[in-house]
Parts: C-alpha cells; sequence; structure tokens
C-alpha cells in the first residue's frame, strides 16, 4: 500500500471516491479560494486508487500573539467526512501537518460507530476532540417507491404537506443568481431570528459559485401559488402574495446521496406549512436524481430533551421518520501536545465571544 499525494489529472477518480461533499475536488477549490492550503492523498494498492483523503489548513489568526511564539506551528488541520485513516495514512497526515505547521488536524470520519473498533483510536495515537460535525445524522431510504416513503411519515407530517398543496404552495428549483440572492438573505433572516452564528454572505456566494456548475448545489424554493378551491383557501390567496418566497433549501447531490446542509423560511405564515411540503418535494427530487438516500446532514442524540436548542429541527426531520445514524465521532491528531493544550483554551474563549456577538447583534 501507498499513500500519495493525488494531482489535478486525477480528478475524475477522486470525486468517483470521495465518501462526502466535503471531500469533493470543488469543496477543496472552494476552500482554495478562501486561502486555505488544501492537500489530496489517496492509498493505492497495486496500482489502483482505493481511498481518497482533503485536508484542509487553516492559519490561527494573530497565532503569534496568541501563542506567543512567533515561529511556532501557527495553523489547525481538518479533515471531514473522509473515510476512518489507517496507521499509514496517519503517518503520512502527521508528516504532512509537521509541514504545514500544524498543531494538529482535526479528524471527523464518515464512518459508522458500528464499523469501526473503539480500541483503534488510542492505538492510532487518536484524542477525542470537539466536534465541529454532530456525531448523529439522520438519513431517509430513497430506494423506496414514493408511495412507501410517504406512508412511512408520521400523520401530522402528512396532514401538513396536504395542508401546503392545499394552499398553493408550489415548489420548483431554481438555480438563478436572483434566486440565490434571495435564499440568501432568507437564510440570514432566519440565523438572525434564530441566534445561531453562520459563516457570512460571501462565503455561501463563493461556495454557490463552484459547486453549483459542478452539479453539486441545487436550490430549491417553496413559493405562494393558486390554492385550490374552497373558502378557506381563497381567503388565504387574499392575504398572500403570489410568487412570495417563503422557503428554501440549498442541497448537495453527491455520488448517489442527497444532503440538506442549509435551510431558510420566513417567520410568517407558519400556517402554510411550507418547509414540510419543500422536504417532501426534495426528497422525490433526490429520486428524479438517482439518489439512494437523503442525508439531511445532522440530528441530535436518541430521545434529545425538547429544551434542547436544536429540537425544533429534530422534530422536523423526525416527522419523515428517516434512519437515525450515529458517527465514530470526532478526534484530534495532535502533532504540538503543549500549544494543543493553549489552542484549545483560546478556542474556547473564542466561541464564547461568538456566542454572545450572535445574541448582542441580534
Amino acid at each position: 500500500m501507498t499513500v500519495k499525494q493525488i494531482t489535478e489529472q486525477e480528478k475524475d477518480l477522486f470525486n468517483k471516491l470521495a465518501t462526502h461533499p466535503l471531500q469533493s475536488w470543488e469543496w477543496g477549490e472552494f476552500r482554495k479560494s478562501q486561502g486555505h492550503k488544501v492537500i489530496r492523498l489517496g492509498v493505492t494498492q497495486k496500482n489502483q486508487l482505493k481511498e481518497v483523503f482533503q485536508i484542509t489548513f487553516h492559519k490561527i489568526p494573530l497565532a503569534h500573539l496568541v501563542l506567543l511564539c512567533p515561529s511556532c506551528p501557527s495553523t489547525v488541520g481538518y479533515l471531514p467526512k473522509s473515510p476512518f485513516p489507517d496507521k499509514e495514512v496517519l503517518e503520512k497526515l502527521k508528516e504532512i501537518g509537521k509541514e504545514q505547521k500544524a498543531i494538529f488536524i482535526k479528524i471527523e470520519p464518515n464512518a459508522q460507530k458500528s464499523e469501526v473498533r473503539s480500541t483503534k483510536f488510542e492505538t492510532l495515537g487518536l484524542t477525542k476532540g470537539k466536534p465541529l460535525f454532530t456525531k448523529y445524522t439522520s438519513v431517509i431510504d430513497l430506494t423506496r417507491s414514493e408511495e412507501e416513503i410517504f406512508k412511512s411519515f408520521k400523520p401530522k407530517t402528512r396532514y401538513n404537506i396536504r395542508l401546503a398543496e392545499k394552499h398553493g404552495i408550489v415548489i420548483k428549483e431554481d438555480n438563478s443568481d436572483k434566486a440565490f440572492e434571495e435564499y440568501l438573505n432568507l437564510l440570514f433572516e432566519t440565523t438572525r431570528r434564530q441566534g445561531f452564528y453562520a459563516h457570512d454572505k460571501e462565503f455561501h456566494r463563493r461556495q454557490w459559485q463552484i459547486l453549483q456548475p459542478a452539479g453539486i448545489s441545487h436550490l430549491l424554493a417553496a413559493t405562494y401559488g393558486a390554492p385550490q378551491s374552497g373558502a378557506e383557501s381563497r381567503e388565504a390567496s387574499a392575504k398572500w402574495d403570489k410568487g412570495q418566497i417563503l422557503a428554501a433549501f440549498l442541497l448537495f447531490v453527491f455520488n448517489e446521496v442527497l444532503y440538506y446542509p442549509y435551510g431558510a423560511s420566513t417567520r410568517e405564515h407558519k400556517e402554510l406549512m411550507a418547509p414540510t411540503l419543500l422536504m417532501w418535494e426534495a426528497i422525490k427530487f433526490g429520486k428524479s436524481r438517482g439518489c439512494k438516500s437523503f442525508d439531511l446532514w445532522g440530528d441530535l442524540e436518541p430521545n434529545p430533551p425538547p429544551n434542547h436548542p436544536y429540537f425544533g429541527f429534530h422534530r422536523f426531520k423526525e416527522g419523515f421518520s428517516p434512519k437515525l445514524v450515529e458517527f465514530v465521532g470526532s478526534y484530534d491528531l495532535v502533532i504540538n501536545p503543549t500549544l494543543y493544550k493553549i489552542y484549545q483554551l483560546t478556542d474556547k474563549i473564542r466561541w464564547g465571544i461568538l456566542h454572545l456577538k450572535s445574541k448582542l447583534i441580534y
């Protein structure tokens, strides 16, 4: 077995083996455009590429001041949603991490807990780390018929889908620049309302500019159209503007899997149930694209408390009866133990400030 760096000539094969959109070649190009160093590794056996790993290295802002050491390591590596790296890959990662002056490399494999023995982590020199991705996600099986999928939903979810249809909610894919900017405004309206930290608009625009032409990113929007007949619907028709965007999902399609990384909705008109119909249409969209599963991009642990800040998202997803999947979690490949401890402390302070800032601004 050989671990080597991948060249652009192997881009197509790299994408075929990539295990997640965040491991796609295009995602690497997006991160490059933001000024991050991107390194792609491949594991070959008998001259055939078997696995691929895409690592990004991020500079620590004002590292020379924070760490009080101008010549010390000043970056952090990130390896999200790759296969679980074996000993040879980890040795190569450590070598590259030293070259890139990394304090550590955070590894969050796209591997289910049941597939990896827990005893492996200690023997491989990995330290349990602070997660960036959730340890769980919800997945809907798209290999079933539409009828089977619809019947699997919770009764309230099926009711809300029919209600949205009755109110004349229309779902369509619209990848135009105009639609994207409307979605972006709606996304930031949503994050402000919920008090969550989010990347700035330029992050999302640049991501869209690279991933959408590659066929990875797709925008589905729910707008108010023509209601069905009936007094209640005629009354609703007089209240809402035709063509008004009520909700939008930015979806990823990659290697026969549909993903739901971003969603947004208006504060108003919740009674029209646009997001519920939008999710159902997203499922049908994924099937039309040949996707075999729909990854809802994260979820809470089993039986979460109702006071959890993300419980509303969990309850919404739960209505579609997905399967809860548990990943192995987040691990750090520590390269400089002393600076790693300092980094952990300063990072905790940084996230506290960001959380406070989101509350104060919004």
